[in-house]
């Protein structure tokens, strides 16, 4: 039985080519796409095939299978890279007080796993800026994400001033230059900011993982509700031995740990810890 197009105006999409994008960023990355997601699926992945001077999603599909950098475009338009400078307010105090239990005199190590375009671990080094009050803290901030584009905005440090908007003239004038002329209208990360971090490519569902614990505090924020249940349990699984004793794991404002894993417990708002 052939499967019905679901869109004609520009490209070619039909059920069983939505049914192979879901399997094929399901495989790859964990994402689980509801049925709800063919629009988005859609409007994202038409500018690829316009790149590519495709009229049908079975060829474009085609294309990924000897294409390796098609592939990782296509990773990068089928992820979602919605965050700001100092997401979810409240995480930040919570982990400046948790760092305070940490012996200063080695280097404390904290992963932003999904970390976008760089506002969350650019938060959390300014969060420890802040708390010892130096640009050069006892603090390494290791930044990943899968979608490369994202990790190269990232590394720039550059961005609009409407990302900015929210922030306190006490928080932009310590880590931000304002640009000039050309750069009018645009923002770049403090240099002693950027040092703090180190941003590479990683895909949490891979074997192996380039970070190295243990680490005082992960953010995994916002992650684990494009994941199924299982690939959540698998994730809080591989998490844990890479925390220090006590360490914290930062989650989404929807996202619930306890009921898919006895490994931690809750320390306060969407904030877990590792259990002894």
């Amino acid at each position: 039985m052939d499967f019905p197009i679901l869109y004609t105006h520009e490209f070619d999409f039909t059920e069983d080519d939505f049914r192979m994008i879901q399997k094929l960023i399901y495989d790859y990355a964990g994402i689980s796409l509801s049925d709800a997601k063919q629009n988005l699926v859609y409007s994202r992945l038409s500018r690829r095939l316009r790149e590519n001077n495709i009229t049908k999603f079975s060829s474009y599909i085609q294309l990924l299978a000897k294409n390796k950098k098609e592939w990782q475009l296509f990773i990068n338009a089928l992820t979602t890279n919605l965050t700001s400078f100092f997401r979810e307010p409240h995480h930040f105090p919570v982990l400046a007080e948790h760092i305070k239990n940490f012996d200063t005199k080695e280097t404390i190590a904290l992963w932003s796993c999904a970390s976008s375009t760089g506002e969350e671990p650019y938060s959390m080094a300014m969060t420890m800026v802040e708390l010892f009050g130096s640009y050069t803290p006892p603090v390494r901030i290791i930044a990943t994400d899968i979608d490369t584009q994202a990790l190269e905005k990232a590394k720039a440090g550059i961005y609009s001033m409407d990302k900015v908007d929210m922030l306190t003239p006490d928080q932009l004038r310590p880590f931000f230059l304002k640009g000039k002329c050309e750069n009018e209208g645009l923002v770049k990360i403090r240099e002693e900011l950027q040092e703090i971090v180190t941003f590479r490519q990683v895909n949490l569902l891979s074997d192996y993982w380039p970070v190295r614990g243990p680490f005082a505090a992960i953010f995994c924020r916002n992650v684990m509700i494009y994941l199924d249940k299982k690939t959540q349990a698998n994730l809080l699984q591989r998490f844990a031995p890479l925390l220090a004793p006590h360490g914290l794991l930062f989650v989404g404002h929807s996202e619930n740990i306890v009921l898919i894993s006895n490994l931690f417990k809750l320390h306060s708002r969407t904030v877990y810890e590792l259990q002894k």
